[in-house]
């Protein structure tokens, strides 16, 4: 059986999430962002218990398909824009979804709306701007090293939409005082 859980957004969290269904007694297979494979397929009071110890530990376990797909695509998101290199992929993230979900776009991004009120595509922005402050507050690389890790076509564009979502521009985030990041999974 497979578990849809909500809010795993790194290799931590992978980790903790199959920690905790070994400590309930649950045979794991394989752990990914947002999901993980059990077998026998767990009772309802197991399911309960599953559900209440995620929830202490910040995540949520997801029982409609609705909600399943959201966390799929909020994962693929995640994976892709925290956990691996945009430069030079020219990515298009509406391709890429549909691909992985095997899913049309249309249908992806209007579910999407429907249950986060926002688009995928300020979703998406949103990520990226969280992993540009990351970069930003390490300071090993300049504003137009991150531009192209990021795959942004300028740093011009990447300022501007920095600036539209946080309220400053680059250097002004990097100048001032650290901890002004969101936690990827409250985005």
């Amino acid at each position: 059986m497979i578990l849809h859980i909500k809010n795993m957004v790194c290799d931590r969290c992978i980790m903790v999430v199959r920690q905790q269904l070994e400590n309930i007694g649950l045979d794991v297979g394989e752990v990914n962002l947002g999901t993980a494979t059990v077998q026998p397929e767990p009772d309802s009071e197991q399911l309960s218990q599953v559900a209440s110890q995620l929830k202490l530990l910040g995540f949520e376990l997801l029982d409609n398909e609705k909600d399943q797909m959201v966390g799929r695509i909020k994962s693929l998101i995640i994976e892709k824009v925290h956990h691996s290199d945009l430069a030079d992929s020219h990515l298009n993230f509406s391709q890429y979804l549909s691909d992985g979900l095997n899913k049309d776009y249309a249908y992806l991004s209007r579910m999407f709306s429907e249950a986060e009120d926002t688009t995928i595509e300020k979703f998406i922005i949103q990520q990226k701007i969280e992993k540009v402050k990351e970069l930003l507050e390490y300071g090993e690389l300049n504003l137009n090293e991150i531009t192209w890790k990021m795959g942004y076509s300028s740093s011009a564009h990447l300022s501007a939409q920095f600036k539209a979502v946080t309220g400053i521009t680059p250097s002004r985030f990097k100048a001032s005082q650290p901890g002004k990041r969101k936690p990827i999974d409250k985005i």
